[in-house]
């Protein structure tokens, strides 16, 4: 089942403009075809686009400011990066550290509390020009995690190291945490990363956990149990977060990071972590004319569970270039979208054309079920540059 929420109205109205825009014929050449061509020429401005996301999960109304707040941040720091003129990578990176610190997300500050009472994160990032990537898991006592997975996807594209060994590209818990510092990445204790939300929910999780323990052994116990573990994991939780960008040159890039599920055991490795699981990018090429960059919350392989509750956003672009009288304009065709089975997903978007992000919460329709239903919405825009 496919639910649209009230965005589609707005959702039309960003086509349209797009359609506007856009010249009556097919796109003058496809992107393979430019990328020979345009090797010595110079464009001129810069820009790009990107979207991201919040979690997929439930979104209070109470607290929707606060989440379309951290959204449209996000959006705006990978701009502001992308008109610096920094590569996609470095603007998806950024956007990931400004979702990672908002106490109202499962990822770096404020993300669920494992079964020992501590912050354990994952992270990934990729890069669709190298297509190298770079992940962390379980990893205690970082501010930020997206920041390690991308020092070690920058660490990697530099080749070899002493002796010719190889290095990492995923690494997990204390081995991923001393490299980390070794490399200039500061420490933040685990304590100072909880907050009184994270704190609170363990603290109401561990009750449950308790009084099912104390309750008889048998078939009522293992029910009762993973009763209590869909309510605490389930769709009323937040789950991952990520973004994708495109830049000007057209380059792409993904990233993904998470706080896991609460009350996990010690040690565990999410999927946001996962090479193809957590996130993907990859860079148009001479047999695909497109660009694709995703980036996933949830995971469709639950096969134990009755719902299948995830959340996903991608971006697919594709270069024109048009021949004006005095000028050329070359273009990235940008189309774009979210997808949610849970109750709720948060989303925000801004190209560097933009004056400000474009934030909503989208939703399930009333009286649908959550892990048996599913929203997509999103849209497309058009990245303008001149030729030289």
């Amino acid at each position: 089942m496919i639910g649209l929420s009230s965005y589609a109205g707005v959702m039309e109205s960003v086509m349209n403009s797009a359609e506007e825009q856009q010249p009556s014929s097919p796109l003058a050449n496809a992107w393979s075809k430019k990328q020979d061509s345009s090797k010595n020429q110079k464009t001129k401005g810069v820009g790009g686009f990107v979207l991201v996301h919040a979690g997929a999960g439930y979104h209070s109304e109470s607290k929707a400011k606060e989440y379309k707040h951290v959204c449209k941040r996000a959006c705006q720091r990978a701009v502001d990066q992308l008109k610096a003129g920094a590569l996609a990578v470095e603007a998806v990176a950024a956007a990931l550290v400004e979702l990672e610190d908002s106490p109202f997300t499962n990822a770096g500050m404020g993300s669920n509390l494992n079964l020992s009472g501590e912050i354990e994160c994952d992270a990934s990032i990729m890069d669709g020009k190298s297509l190298h990537y770079g992940a962390v898991g379980a990893i205690s006592g970082i501010k930020n995690p997206v920041l390690v997975a991308n020092r070690l996807l920058s660490e990697a594209q530099k080749g070899k190291l002493s002796a010719g060994r190889i290095p990492p590209c995923f690494l997990v818990g204390l081995g991923a945490h001393d490299w980390a510092v070794s490399h200039g990445i500061p420490p933040c204790p685990s304590e100072k990363m909880a907050t009184k939300f994270s704190l609170s929910a363990y603290k109401r999780n561990k009750r449950k956990m308790e009084l099912a323990e104390k309750m008889d052994t048998g078939h009522n116990q293992t029910k009762k149990r993973r009763q209590s573990s869909e309510n605490e994991n389930g769709s009323g939780c937040l789950d991952t977060v990520g973004a994708v960008v495109v830049d000007l040159e057209g380059n792409v890039a993904a990233a993904v990071s998470s706080g896991g599920l609460a009350m996990k055991h010690s040690g565990r490795v999410g999927q946001a972590a996962h090479y193809g699981c957590g996130c993907w990018a990859e860079n148009a090429c001479n047999m695909n004319p497109y660009s694709t960059a995703v980036s996933t919350s949830g995971s469709p392989f639950l096969a134990s569970e009755d719902r299948v509750l995830g959340g996903v956003i991608v971006l697919r672009c594709c270069r024109c270039v048009e021949a004006q009288p005095s000028q050329n304009i070359q273009g990235i065709l940008v189309e774009f979208l979210w997808s949610h089975t849970t109750e709720s997903m948060c989303v925000g978007y801004m190209s560097a054309q933009d004056s400000k992000a474009k934030t909503h919460i989208s939703r399930l329709p009333p009286g649908t079920v959550p892990g048996q239903s599913l929203a997509i919405e999103g849209g497309v825009c058009r990245l303008m540059s001149i030729v030289e």
